[in-house]
């Protein structure tokens, strides 16, 4: 059954992209969510073949309309992805699947992937944890503590990160001084209340910065749709990061979507065959979904054309001695870090804003009582309920000014990424995929993950935050 955390991020994303049908998949099954009526194709030839192919089923078939069949963009573009219209959303039951099911068999014959549903590439796809930031004293210090090593220009590693973008007063937290980026958009909303995922990626630049001082970070607001975009946008928007800057070092990504596939996402094919080129590492969230189903792009770290160019990352709990109970697993996640509760810079320290809980957030997890996170028992109570409806009840508002603590494989990813920063900085080593190798090889760390000994990565300035097993509610 689909955790009720993400039918309520379901409805949060539907609001967030209004003009995007959307639809959970597969078969409703909640493994992503993706959009009605519309399925991607590579450029060329096999388009060509996807839509015929289409068109000739849903002709044969009855029941099916072939009338909607048709391409809804240019025949070429640099992403190399073409969306395909199959139906029209409002009309009865989503058509995609026997779109999907049209091709089953040239799919066999070529021993390739040739048509995809258009998922929703998100921050929290699946949303379990549902975890919301909750403030911290500013007399506490962030977690993991700022290292002491200075910042030069001249040998700074580059890191780009994308994400929500920048808070306007980021640079008020002495350690964002000079990280530079796109302005977070619509930072609040009525009644100046901070909008759901707004510090997002202010968050994540103060975790790296921390982990490695001596980087130069760039925020870019690629993920400004409250945390989301659709895959047939995302490789576009990855070029136009990459553009404006050119290519990182490192890149840190925590975002990503399962797709109930081994092949990885059509409408990436274009970004990753140039970034494997490139000589960038890219660092990726393994994704929140307590699964050990491929989240993408992290997993196209066991792809063989692409393992050395992507380091997959998944969240250690707060003691960091196993495996957050919501991040995902599995042998495609190369490395474990800690991901949960850190603390670290949500605003800058400007004027304090408050911010009124979107779902309740929850002190224990579905997995049972060996977990301590964030997925069951209410501690805050939100705006929303399970159908993503108001509850009419009173929402707790709490004042943010600079610090808060959150979880995720989010925050784990920038640990990671900082870490291999840090190395290249000590090793004098420039390329960063060396530096990956270099530091997974010296790394003696471990820890238990679902029964498994996995690597582990903590930094040098992270303090364990004890885990607490609340109490079950009867």
């Amino acid at each position: 059954m689909a955790p009720r955390r993400f039918h309520e991020q379901f409805h949060h994303i539907q609001r967030a992209m209004p003009d995007v049908p959307l639809a959970m998949g597969p078969d409703d099954s909640a493994g992503f969510l993706y959009e009605k009526g519309v399925v991607l194709a590579r450029d060329g030839e096999e388009a060509r073949l996807v839509e015929e192919t289409v068109r000739t089923h849903f002709t044969d078939t009855r029941g099916l309309v072939p009338d909607h069949v048709a391409r809804t963009g240019p025949d070429t573009n640099r992403t190399g992805v073409t969306r395909i219209r199959v139906g029209d959303p409002a009309e009865g039951e989503d058509v995609v699947p026997h779109a999907l099911r049209a091709l089953a068999e040239a799919e066999g014959r070529r021993r390739r992937t040739l048509v995809s549903r258009n998922h929703v590439v998100h921050i929290a796809v699946n949303a379990c944890p549902g975890d919301e930031p909750v403030p911290v004293p500013r007399s506490e210090p962030p977690n993991p503590a700022a290292a002491e090593d200075p910042y030069d220009p001249d040998t700074a590693v580059g890191v780009l990160v994308i994400d929500t973008g920048l808070v306007h007063d980021h640079a008020s937290y002495p350690l964002l001084a000079h990280t530079t980026g796109d302005a977070q958009v619509e930072e609040t909303g009525a009644g100046g209340v901070l909008r759901q995922y707004v510090g997002h990626g202010t968050f994540i630049a103060g975790i790296l910065a921390a982990v490695a001082p001596n980087t130069d970070i760039t925020v870019r607001g690629t993920l400004n749709d409250a945390g989301a975009v659709l895959e047939s946008e995302f490789g576009a928007r990855l070029f136009e990061a990459v553009d404006q800057g050119g290519w990182p070092d490192i890149l840190s990504l925590s975002a990503g979507t399962s797709n109930g596939s081994a092949d990885g996402l059509i409408g990436l094919d274009a970004f990753m065959e140039e970034l494997r080129d490139q000589g960038t590492l890219l660092v990726a969230a393994a994704g929140n979904n307590g699964s050990d189903d491929p989240f993408w792009p992290a997993a196209y770290a066991t792809l063989p054309e692409y393992e050395g160019s992507v380091l997959s990352v998944g969240a250690l709990r707060g003691d960091g001695a196993s495996g957050a109970c919501f991040s995902n697993h599995g042998p495609w996640v190369r490395v474990y870090a800690p991901g949960e509760r850190l603390t670290g810079a949500l605003t800058g320290f400007g004027t304090p804003v408050p911010y009124v809980y979107q779902h309740s957030t929850y002190d224990a997890c579905r997995y049972g009582s060996d977990y301590a996170c964030t997925c069951r028992y209410p501690r805050h109570t939100g705006v929303l309920s399970e159908a993503g409806e108001s509850t009419g009840a009173k929402p707790d508002q709490v004042m943010f000014d600079g610090l808060v603590q959150w979880s995720g494989t989010s925050f784990a990813t920038p640990v990671v990424a900082g870490l291999v920063a840090a190395h290249m900085v000590a090793h004098k080593e420039r390329d960063p995929r060396a530096a990956r190798t270099q530091l997974l090889a010296s790394t003696t760390d471990s820890a238990e993950v679902r029964g498994a000994h996995v690597p582990a990565l903590r930094p040098p300035t992270w303090r364990p935050v004890p885990v607490m097993i609340p109490e079950v509610p009867a």
